[in-house]
């Protein structure tokens, strides 16, 4: 019986698309200065009848590293994925096509997946009938898609799967890529999420769940973590890509480390389809094993970017499980640990959200600036935790946390510590 010998894993790239940058390097600027992407809705028309209209749309933008031709083949969440992932290439500075292509991998997952194709490929259907439906419609709705894509563009032969646990996807990709180079699996993955779901269905059918805000007045004000006026979350689309390689195989080619993964906790709800303990059970329990992971104390913990996602129960419920958690280091009066939702100016990007927010992480800690929660007017009424309303704050941090959450009681926690 062999004896595994854990490796130590570094971040060297990071890579992003979203509705506030079209790479990581933009996103993260605009999450300092705290801008909000929400803004009415243009993918489609709407009349009155819709509550909801407004989202976090990636506007202007391009996939330039795929050609037309090849675009026709590629739903929009597979081509913001191909976009993160070029961006992250590109940050690290590793030649894909020279090297072991066994030893890099990939995975990066979607909570819906080709959605749009869906809609379009049944528009046609009842339409034209099944003669007109496109023969490329399976590749394209297929959740696997983006990591398959990326997987060809990249020479990447080791390792390739694609999750799919709905707002917890990124989370379990970047967790799963972590253990696959840590147990010696694989020397280099990219590992995060991407999503493209702001069409009628996806609208219409979170609408009708009562789940996203319908603050059509104002939709930059609409995502409010942990405000007592929240009312739901705005649906958002983007994708996010990180790099994670072996530390001495990044120390040897003079690689430049953001972060190191140091931590990754995952458990189960058991208790609802879509809405999360209300004690925060699964939350607490995977903020718990990804502190085992890193070996680490809870004083330890400088930052939480939080799951935050502007829905009363949900918010309520990651407040419950990080005051169990940290108890009186969770205080505000205690200055020991800020909590912030980036999701108050992205939106909410479902299966990309834990790879935006593990950027937003990573880059916390490297640059000692911790983004904001903004629109956080009132604190709802027991939440005492020092959420970084309005503004960014400077502080230095040690070790940062991300969660994400999914609808089907999925938890991930992940842990990064900043490099020296």
């Amino acid at each position: 019986m062999r004896t595994l010998q854990l490796r130590r894993v570094v971040v060297t790239g990071l890579g992003a698309v979203s509705d506030i940058g079209h790479t990581a390097k933009a996103m993260w600027e605009s999450m300092k200065a705290g801008r909000s992407g929400v803004s009415p809705i243009q993918a489609f028309e709407q009349s009155v009848d819709w509550t909801v209209r407004f989202a976090g749309e990636v506007k202007n933008w391009e996939c330039t590293c795929v050609d037309g031709r090849e675009q026709k083949r590629m739903d929009r969440f597979c081509l913001l994925g191909m976009g993160a992932a070029e961006d992250a290439v590109l940050d690290c500075g590793i030649d894909f096509h020279a090297g072991d292509p066994y030893r890099r991998g990939v995975v990066i997952g979607s909570g819906i997946g080709g959605i749009l194709t869906i809609e379009e490929g049944h528009t046609k259907l009842i339409k034209n009938g099944p003669g007109r439906i496109s023969p490329f419609t399976v590749p394209r709705l297929m959740v696997n898609a983006c990591a398959g894509n990326v997987s060809i563009r990249h020479n990447l032969k080791g390792a390739n799967s694609a999750t799919a646990t709905a707002c917890a996807t990124s989370g379990h990709a970047i967790g799963h890529a972590y253990h696959f180079i840590q147990r010696g699996d694989a020397d280099v993955m990219l590992a995060g999420g991407s999503e493209a779901a702001v069409g009628p269905l996806c609208i219409g059918s979170f609408a009708a769940m009562k789940a996203l805000s319908t603050r059509n007045d104002a939709p930059e004000k609409a995502s409010r973590p942990f405000d007592r006026d929240r009312d739901g979350f705005v649906l958002a689309e983007g994708a996010a890509v990180l790099v994670l390689e072996e530390l001495e195989h990044a120390k040897k080619r003079g690689a430049k480390i953001y972060a190191e993964v140091v931590g990754f906790g995952s458990s189960g709800d058991a208790f609802h389809i879509a809405a999360p303990d209300e004690q925060g059970a699964g939350a607490f329990r995977a903020m718990q094993l990804a502190m085992a992971d890193a070996q680490i104390n809870l004083a330890d913990v400088g930052y939480i970017n939080a799951h935050g996602t502007s829905t009363p129960l949900g918010d309520a419920a990651e407040v419950a499980a990080i005051k169990r958690l940290f108890g009186d280091l969770a205080k505000a009066s205690s200055g020991s640990l800020s909590v912030s939702s980036t999701k108050s100016m992205t939106g909410h990007c479902l299966g990309a959200a834990g790879g935006i927010e593990s950027v937003a992480t990573v880059m916390a800690i490297k640059e000692g600036i911790l983004p904001p929660t903004i629109n956080l007017d009132n604190p709802d009424d027991g939440f005492d935790l020092d959420f970084v309303p309005h503004k960014a704050k400077e502080r230095q941090v040690e070790y940062g946390v991300n969660n994400t959450f999914g609808f089907g009681g999925h938890n991930v926690s992940l842990i990064f510590r900043r490099f020296a």
